[in-house]
Formats: C-alpha cells, structure tokens, sequence
C-alpha cells in the first residue's frame, strides 16, 4: 500500500469510475471548502431578510413572560 498518495485514485467498476481515493489532507481540505461554502450560502440569505431591532428591555420583557408560561 502506498504511505502517500499524490493524486487521487480512481477505482473502476464495470470499467466506469465509481470511487476515489485521495490522500486524507485533500479530503479534509475538501470538506473544510464544502463548508466554507455553505456558510457563504446561510449568510447570503441572512442578508436578503430585512433586519428587525427591537429595544433590550423589550426582549427582556418577552423573555420574561416566555419563561413563565412555559412552567
């Protein structure tokens, strides 16, 4: 087996790709990209809804009055 792998591996079944071997800092390079980009998508759409402020006493107050009737 190899100790590292420069490029990926392609594993063939049926004489068509099915699977890839890579070396596990390009993995997990990958998924750190895969994220990255997902949270560039959620903030993408937190910034298309109108922003909404209220007074800190009166989220105070709300939470107040959520705790109480949820007991």
């Amino acid at each position: 087996m190899k100790t590292a792998l420069r490029e990926p591996e392609i594993v063939l079944r049926n004489g068509k790709p099915a699977r890839v071997i890579l070396d596990i800092r390009d993995y997990e390079e990958l998924l750190d990209r895969i994220e990255d980009k997902e949270d560039a998508r959620a903030l993408a759409a937190l910034r298309r809804k109108p922003v909404h402020f209220r007074r800190f006493g009166d989220y105070l107050a709300e939470r107040s009055r959520r705790a109480r009737s949820a007991h």
